[in-house]
């Protein structure tokens, strides 16, 4: 409690007026400070709305380009896995042929190459002396090749893409 001397009202008054005064806030600066965070929110609220619509105008950029863009490559390379597929079938079936044409070509290599030398011994050992100077050669059967493929069938060709080539030698394969 304040002991408040009768004598000396007035210095007392003033001192508890000035403690008052330092005591009681001051509403314009706290407003003041609370209208200056609901700013800065706003800004930053609003900074937040334009990255998100740029983001979505991004998104649908996207969306609306690239994905069809990404679409026809999808379907492209489907075209060219499948000629790819196409292309390792063929390589299997030459590979086929052509083990089966070295096989024909050894054992025809083996049957007239045995074949003349064992002729020629024998007919050396005779002793038919007319026979035995004369050069002897045997007509060797003739030997087709068999139809195995025609590259046209597997990898048609257009019209436009190759050039007219002058004809010549035409073997099959």
């Amino acid at each position: 409690m304040l002991l408040v001397d009768a004598d000396r009202p007035e210095p007392v008054r003033g001192g508890a007026r000035e403690l008052a005064v330092f005591l009681t806030p001051e509403p314009r600066a706290e407003a003041k400070e609370v209208e200056e965070t609901i700013e800065g929110l706003l800004l930053r609220l609003e900074e937040f709305c334009s990255l998100a619509d740029m983001i979505r105008s991004d998104t649908s950029q996207i969306l609306e380009e690239n994905i069809p863009l990404l679409k026809a490559k999808v379907v492209e390379m489907r075209g060219i896995y499948a000629k790819v597929d196409q292309l390792e079938a063929f390589v299997k079936m030459v590979r086929r042929h052509v083990s089966f044409l070295e096989a024909h070509v050894l054992q025809a290599e083996r049957d007239h190459g045995a074949l003349s030398q064992a002729l020629r011994k024998w007919l050396g050992s005779s002793g038919l002396p007319a026979l035995g100077n004369k050069r002897w050669a045997p007509v060797a059967p003739t030997f087709e090749l068999p139809v195995l493929y025609r590259t046209e069938d597997y990898f048609p060709v257009d019209v436009g893409e190759v050039m007219p080539r002058a004809p010549s030698c035409q073997r099959r394969l």
